[in-house]
C-alpha cells in the first residue's frame, strides 16, 4: 500500500531563494516521469521528509503532484550537504504500477542466535537487499531469522526467504550475516578506531544513491 506524502508547487528559484526555503524547514525537489512530460518542481516539509527517510526511504508513495494530481512515485535521490549532512534536494520518479521495479529493501535480523548467546559476535555484512518486484509487492523490510546460527556459521543471500512475487539478482553466495568467535578485549584506542570506522560506514550508506529502475 502506497504511503500518502504531501508536496507543494515550487518555482525553480535561485540559490539564495532555495537557501531561504531550507532555512524555513522546506526542502526543494523535482518529480520526473514520462507521463508528466516536463519535470515538476516541488517542495516538501523537512520534518515529514526526515520521518520518511528514517522509516520507509524506498517505499511506494502516493504523491499529489502539482498540475498532475496524485501519482505513484518513489524517492530516487537525496542530496546532502557534505559537512552538515542536512538534506539539500530530493528527486522523485513516477512509477508504472504494471512494471517491475528494482529497489533496495532494509534487512531486519530476527531471532536470538545460539552463537551470540555463547559469546559469539554478530556481524551483519549486508543491510539492504536489492529486489525486483511490482511496486505493490515491495516489502517494508526483509526479515532474516538468525536464531539457528552457531559460532562460525554464516547466512548467505540464497538462505533468505523472499515474499511471493519478490526476487533478487544478487550473487546467491553473497554473505549476509556471520557469527564470529569471541575476540580479545580491545584497548581504548582500538575501540575508538572501530567506532570511527562504523560511523564512516554509516555515512557512506546514507550517501548511497537510491535508484529505482523500471523495465523500460
Amino acid at each position: 500500500m502506497a504511503i500518502l506524502f504531501k508536496a507543494e508547487e515550487r518555482t525553480a528559484g535561485t540559490r539564495g531563494e532555495l537557501r531561504k526555503l531550507r532555512q524555513q524547514g522546506i526542502i526543494p525537489g523535482v518529480v520526473y516521469g514520462t507521463k508528466l512530460g516536463n519535470p515538476v518542481s516541488i517542495s516538501v516539509n523537512e520534518k515529514e521528509l526526515m520521518a520518511l527517510l528514517r522509516s520507509h526511504p524506498h517505499a511506494l508513495l502516493d504523491l499529489d503532484v502539482p498540475g498532475a494530481g496524485k501519482q505513484p512515485v518513489m524517492l530516487t535521490e537525496v542530496q546532502r550537504d557534505s559537512l552538515s549532512r542536512s538534506v539539500l534536494h530530493i528527486d522523485f520518479h513516477q512509477i508504472n504500477m504494471n512494471e517491475t521495479v528494482k529497489t533496495p529493501v532494509r534487512i531486519e535480523l530476527t531471532g536470538d542466535s545460539q552463537g551470540v548467546r555463547e559469546g559469539g559476535i554478530l556481524q551483519a555484512l549486508l543491510h539492504e537487499l536489492e529486489v525486483h518486484c511490482l511496486p505493490t509487492a515491495i516489502p517494508d523490510v526483509i526479515e532474516v531469522d538468525i536464531s539457528g546460527l552457531q559460532v562460525g556459521e554464516t547466512l548467505l543471500v540464497k538462505d533468505i526467504k523472499l515474499p511471493n512475487g519478490v526476487t533478487t539478482k544478487l550473487d546467491t553466495e553473497q554473505l549476509v550475516v556471520t557469527i564470529l568467535a569471541p575476540q580479545k578485549e580491545l584497548t581504548e584506542a582500538e575501540a575508538a578506531d572501530q567506532a570511527v570506522e562504523a560511523e564512516e560506514a554509516k555515512e557512506r550508506a546514507e550517501d548511497a544513491r537510491m535508484e529505482v529502475h523500471t523495465s523500460e
